[in-house]
C-alpha cells in the first residue's frame, strides 16, 4: 500500500493529510500524535503508527482541493555532499586550488554533512526558491531527502532542491555556509513517502523552464550514489539528538553546465520516482 504524508493549510492552520493510493484524507483528525511533523516524528515507531491509522483515517475523505505546505514545521534541514561522482566533479571544477579536499571526502569513510536550513528558510511546493544578489553563479540542486525519526529512523522520503551559489563556494571552501545557508535557498515536498524499507533505486529528473522554453533537462538515479541512505543517516545522529526529528539531503548527482545560472522567472521541476514532482519558481 502506497501511503505519502502531507502538509495542508486550512482557515485554521496546518493539518496533516494522508495519501492512500491516490485518495486524500484527513490524518490530523484521526489522533493528536498527527497534529504536526514533529509530533509524528517523535513516536517510537511512525511508520507502524501511520499503518494503525488507516482504519480511522478512511472516516475523514479530503474532497476539496488543498493547499500544500513544505512538509516540515520546526525540524532543521541538514545535507550530505559528494555523495555522487558528477558532484564531485562539479565541485572540483568550480573550487579555486580546493579541489583536493572534494577528491579526499568523495574517497573518504566520513561523508560530509553541514546545516542546510532552518524550517523558516525552507518553501514548499509552488512557493518562490532565492538566488543570492550577491552571487553570479547559482543553481538548483536535485536531491533525496531523507526523513528521520527523534530516533534516528529513516521513516519516509521527500523531495529537496539544495539551491547553491557555486561562486561563492567555488571562491573558497570555507565559504560554504554563505553558499548554502540564506532565505529560500531550501524547497522540500510535495509529500513524504512513508517507509522504512531499505532504499530502492530511484529516478531523478529535473527540467528547468525559462520564458516557457526548456533551458535544462537531465536525469539520474540514486544508484549512483557512493554511499549508503543508512549510513549517511547514523553519521548525522552520531553526536546530534533532533527531539521533533529532522531532515537529510543526500547529496546531488545532477549538474546543469558550468555556462548555466539561474534567473528569476525561471521554473525548476524535479520529480523523483515513487514520490512525485517539485516545482518552484526562482525570485
Amino acid at each position: 500500500m502506497t501511503m505519502n504524508i502531507f502538509r495542508f493549510l486550512t482557515l485554521q492552520g496546518p493539518r496533516l493529510g494522508l495519501d492512500i493510493e491516490g485518495e486524500r484524507y484527513d490524518l490530523s483528525a484521526v489522533a493528536p500524535e498527527f497534529a504536526e511533523i514533529s509530533d509524528w516524528l517523535s513516536l517510537s515507531d511512525p511508520v507502524a503508527a501511520v499503518h494503525n491509522s488507516v482504519p480511522q483515517v478512511l472516516a475523514f475523505p479530503l474532497r476539496d482541493a488543498t493547499t500544500l505546505l513544505a512538509p516540515l514545521d520546526v525540524q532543521e534541514v541538514w545535507a550530505s555532499g559528494v555523495t555522487y561522482l558528477r558532484s564531485k566533479v562539479a565541485r572540483v571544477e568550480e573550487s579555486v586550488g580546493g579541489g583536493d579536499f572534494y577528491d579526499q571526502v568523495y574517497e573518504a569513510e566520513r561523508p560530509e554533512l553541514f546545516f542546510k536550513a532552518t524550517a523558516h528558510r525552507v518553501v514548499g511546493p509552488g512557493k518562490a526558491i532565492r538566488i543570492r544578489g550577491d552571487s553570479a553563479w547559482n543553481v538548483p540542486e536535485p536531491e533525496l531527502a531523507l526523513v528521520l525519526s527523534s530516533a534516528g529512523v529513516i521513516v519516509g522520503y521527500t523531495i529537496g532542491n539544495d539551491v547553491s551559489s557555486r561562486s561563492i563556494e567555488g571562491e573558497n571552501p570555507l565559504y560554504l555556509p554563505q553558499a548554502k545557508v540564506y532565505d529560500g535557498s531550501c524547497a522540500l515536498g510535495p509529500v513524504i513517502a512513508v517507509s522504512e524499507n531499505p532504499q530502492k533505486p530511484r529516478t531523478i529528473q529535473m527540467t528547468i523552464l525559462r520564458n516557457g522554453g526548456t533551458v535544462f533537462s537531465g536525469e539520474t538515479s540514486t544508484a549512483q550514489m557512493r554511499r549508503t541512505t543508512e549510513d549517511l543517516a547514523n553519521y548525522l545522529f552520531r553526536e546530534l539528538t533532533f527531539s521533533a526529528g529532522v531532515f537529510l539531503l543526500t547529496g546531488t548527482g545532477l549538474v546543469p553546465p558550468d555556462d548555466f545560472s539561474l534567473r528569476p522567472g525561471d521554473v525548476v521541476r524535479i520529480t523523483i520516482e515513487g514520490i512525485g514532482t517539485l516545482e518552484n519558481f526562482v525570485s
